[in-house]
């Protein structure tokens, strides 16, 4: 299909050999990257709270009235189900908080195995050249909490490997395992099938331009495992949601960034710099290279990067994403050569030592985003069972912008606690299979939009504003807590309809005063 690098029995012994502290080296990075995650209970990535707040009430409706009264699991067709499908069996053997740490693990998993398989099944060789994942393990997609996505990936990563390592077998086996993969990525994201389709149409335009032809058999074994898409497509609710789309030029180069965001931009933009230039050492040196079909990847992924609409289904920063997306592709299509035993022995010790510190940086800064997670953990038992909870933004953010949108989701915490009616609770029609009962419907944003701000909830204290109408109307009628997020121990915006009943770092819990009630005792 496109050039192949076959080495003899000898080459491929001496490769191993050369390559003995692989295999400790990255069970070490693996334990690293993954300490982070089970150091608490719950990470602060910011989706993923509600995401997970989801799993429990998808675990326990059948078993809960309060949850089954507020709730209800429309299952349809909806390439964003990963998640749905695994966490909810994990939870079966293990609490909740654990189930959903295991799934992230797995997410680390295959993003550190699949370039592994991709330059396996390429040069015929382990390499420690793909270890240059994990330093990038956590990044701003990561911290974004985009779970069925970064699976989708890994998945996506496994069937790039799995296309190439099948290129002279029978058309008719590769195109099973691709529908497969295609089918697998689709259940994870729609998003993830497009990277998969991606890579293996810069792999395919690659091998036409070496054999200089393109005949139907390859373009049948290419194009039609895809087809089944159309119909799935087509039964999805998802598609509701295809004119949901805006193209902005601004951001593309943070999308680029990205790839090494995390807290600091300062230690984000050393660690990058360091990486690339040892990077430009290395080729200069002799000892990297990229396979041609890796240039026809990053040139395929940068004209669908540039093209890519910001919201694409309704789904804001898609093509955000893109570029940690394609960075762990080409890690697969890049061949290391050290010169000596001493230069690999110092390109383990150069990713250990940044992935170490990326790290070690990562768990600092979270360990002062935990210590809110557990003050909104504890306000949460001071909420009656099956409230209805609004969630509300300060005017004035105190916080840091990476701080706060850890905190952005926290409240869903009362959904697995307190089996409270969240209202920023993912429920959005094609979407997510989560839905809430008719009766409170209007309670929980149905846009996947923003939380309303102090100001605008003093505004509509008795009904909407003109405009179009929120679902925060006339919320004193409606709700029985508001959390406000991102304070400074600010006052009570509205002692008439709030009451605080709990103060932490960066939110207040108030109950909403039963106005029907203060007027029967007066």
């Amino acid at each position: 299909m496109f050039r192949s690098e076959t080495l003899r029995t000898s080459a491929v012994a001496g490769d191993i050999a050369r390559s003995r502290l692989l295999t400790p080296v990255f069970l070490l990075l693996l334990f690293a990257a993954a300490a982070p995650i089970f150091a608490d209970t719950i990470p602060p990535l910011a989706d993923y709270v509600n995401h997970l707040g989801r799993m429990h009430v998808l675990a326990s409706i059948g078993s809960d009235p309060i949850l089954a009264r507020l709730y209800e699991i429309d299952w349809a067709i909806i390439p964003n189900l990963v998640m749905d499908l695994v966490v909810p069996l994990l939870n079966r053997w293990m609490n909740i908080y654990l189930s959903g740490q295991v799934f992230i693990f797995v997410i680390i998993v295959l993003l550190a195995t699949g370039p592994m398989a991709v330059h396996r099944a390429l040069f015929g060789v382990l390499s420690p050249w793909p270890l240059l994942a994990f330093p990038f393990m956590y990044n701003a997609v990561f911290l974004l909490g985009l779970m069925n996505y970064l699976f989708g990936l890994g998945v996506a990563l496994w069937g790039m490997a799995a296309w190439i390592h099948l290129r002279n077998r029978r058309p008719l086996l590769r195109a099973g395992v691709s529908l497969a993969f295609v089918l697998i990525t689709f259940t994870c994201h729609l998003f993830a099938l497009g990277l998969y389709g991606m890579a293996l149409l810069a792999m395919e335009l690659w091998g036409v331009v070496v054999k200089r032809r393109l005949s139907v058999t390859d373009l049948l074994v290419f194009g039609a495992p895809f087809l089944p898409v159309l119909p799935l497509m087509l039964m999805s609710p998802t598609l509701g949601l295809s004119t949901e789309n805006i193209w902005e030029s601004s951001g593309k180069i943070g999308g680029i960034f990205y790839i090494i965001q995390t807290y600091s931009d300062s230690f984000d933009l050393t660690l990058g710099g360091l990486v690339v230039a040892y990077i430009m050492w290395a080729a200069r040196r002799g000892a990297l290279t990229l396979h041609p079909a890796g240039l026809s990847l990053l040139l395929v992924g940068t004209a669908v990067f540039m093209a890519m609409p910001r919201m694409l289904f309704g789904s804001w920063e898609a093509d955000q994403r893109l570029p940690v997306a394609i960075f762990f592709m080409v890690l697969g299509f890049v061949r290391f050569k050290a010169p000596d035993r001493s230069a690999r022995y110092a390109f383990y010790a150069f990713v250990i030592g940044i992935s170490l510190v990326r790290y070690v940086d990562v768990s600092a800064h979270w360990r002062g985003i935990q210590r809110v997670n557990h003050d909104i953990s504890e306000s949460v038992h001071l909420i009656e069972p099956g409230s209805s909870v609004l969630v509300a933004h300060a005017d004035q953010p105190h916080g840091s912008d990476a701080a706060n949108q850890a905190l952005s989701h926290a409240p869903c915490i009362a959904m697995i606690e307190r089996a409270a009616l969240v209202s920023t609770a993912f429920s959005v029609q094609g979407k997510q299979i989560l839905n809430i009962r008719p009766a409170f419907r209007n309670r929980v944003d149905a846009d996947d939009g923003d939380p309303p701000t102090v100001s605008q909830l003093l505004a509509t204290v008795d009904g909407s504003v003109p405009g179009q109408p929120q679902f925060w109307d006339a919320w004193p009628a409606r709700y029985d807590y508001v959390y406000v997020l991102y304070t400074d121990s600010d006052p009570n915006p509205d002692p008439e309809h709030l009451t605080l009943v709990h103060e932490g770092r960066q939110f207040q819990l108030y109950r909403v005063v039963n106005q029907t009630a203060a007027d029967e005792e007066d």
